[in-house]
């Protein structure tokens, strides 16, 4: 392997949450990488530095970014340490860094994490500064955990049938962390939920788009950002700048690049709205921070005031989370509510494309639309789907 830093080559792994690798693997084919295994876990691809920045930088549904810095067999303590001995820790670490060890241990014969953790972090101590393991084998194996202690550089260590693999976190933070929502309505959907939702329901930029619940304005807010081609991670940094095998000037130019291909406008009418005000002033909070409040009409409404925003000549989408019961409100209320804006839709968005986050499929039905699941996931925990279909006329 070269060791010029701008042609080292990266085995990467973009991690999602559940049902959205497909969503992860459009996204990076469309910036021209060529991937590898797709599963549910994630995509394998590989890449050299800007193409790890660009990544990071654009991908709107992927929750981490992990590179691969080696794997081996390790059936026995030696040959862990014998191996991580011959690993570069300089290239990855640099002097005094703090480093989060994150290990999972499944059909092994090394089947304690933590004596695999403490051998891992012997041969870091001469670099590192603290070394802390972190969370146990769920969030190593999810990857879509935060990291345990900010600033960090996360290291993720699995043994699985005696296989070991050692990987970096190049992201930070986790990638939904945009640094736009420092406000929050009620059951917030993660950014990298919404645009995969956005995205499941077929809307595409240019197309109006509507949220008649629309909580603290994720959904309109992230496709006002694909709309205007801003990339979600561009005013934020990157675990990988830190690595002292990457050029920090490499992604200081994708994120310039990232600027540049930045449109004026989102060339369509995105609407917001939500019964509640204070949500509905967050939601503008929010739309400020991420630069795009000129793009977004907020109102103030319950669903059965919805109306098309002005200037509507095309039917769309209504991409929305509604409350689904688990944390918001339940029982007949809550069924009166999905039959009241079933009716609202077929009245006032007939031929639109209806895509919704549903935990619940009885109350999905009183809408009285025909709508399919198109991926399964979880939403803070809570096993969801998301439905998708087409709003018909009423009778």
């Amino acid at each position: 392997m070269t060791t010029h830093r701008s042609t080292i080559r990266y085995s990467a792994f973009a991690i999602t949450a559940p049902g959205l690798s497909g969503f992860a693997a459009g996204e990076l084919t469309a910036l021209g990488v060529r991937v590898g295994e797709v599963d549910g876990a994630g995509v394998a691809f590989e890449a050299d530095a800007r193409t790890l920045a660009r990544a990071n930088m654009r991908l709107r549904t992927v929750s981490r970014i992990l590179v691969r810095i080696d794997e081996f067999r390790a059936a026995t303590f030696h040959e862990l340490q014998k191996r991580a001995a011959r690993i570069e820790w300089g290239r990855w670490i640099a002097p005094g860094r703090e480093v989060t060890l994150r290990v999972t241990c499944r059909k092994s014969r090394l089947y304690h994490s933590g004596a695999v953790a403490q051998r891992v972090a012997e041969r870091l101590a001469p670099i590192a500064g603290r070394v802390v393991s972190g969370a146990g084998d769920t969030a190593a194996d999810s990857g879509d955990e935060p990291n345990d202690v900010a600033d960090a550089q996360l290291l993720v260590v699995r043994l699985v049938n005696d296989r070991c693999t050692i990987s970096l976190d190049s992201s930070g933070a986790l990638l939904h962390q945009r640094g736009y929502r420092l406000a929050s309505g009620k059951a917030p959907l993660r950014e990298t939920l919404g645009s995969a939702l956005l995205l499941a329901s077929g809307w595409v930029p240019g197309e109006p788009l509507v949220d008649p619940f629309c909580g603290s304005g994720t959904l309109a807010i992230e496709g006002a950002m694909m709309a205007r081609r801003i990339a979600p991670g561009r005013r934020r940094h990157f675990a990988m700048e830190r690595w002292p095998a990457i050029d920090c000037e490499i992604v200081d130019q994708v994120r310039a690049e990232a600027l540049d291909g930045e449109l004026s406008a989102a060339g369509a009418p995105i609407f917001a709205s939500d019964r509640d005000a204070g949500a509905i002033a967050a939601a503008r909070s929010n739309a400020e921070r991420a630069g795009v409040a000129s793009d977004i009409r907020f109102a103030v409404q319950p669903v059965s005031a919805l109306q098309l925003p002005d200037g509507t000549t095309t039917a769309g989408a209504l991409v929305t989370n509604p409350p689904y019961g688990v944390r918001v409100s339940h029982g007949g209320e809550l069924r009166n509510l999905y039959a009241r804006a079933g009716v609202v839709l077929r009245s006032v968005c007939p031929g639109w494309r209806l895509a919704l986050v549903a935990a619940d499929r009885r109350l999905v039905g009183q809408l009285g639309i025909p709508l399919t699941d198109a991926v399964r996931t979880t939403n803070g925990g809570i096993a969801v789907t998301f439905a998708v279909g087409e709003i018909p006329a009423l009778p």
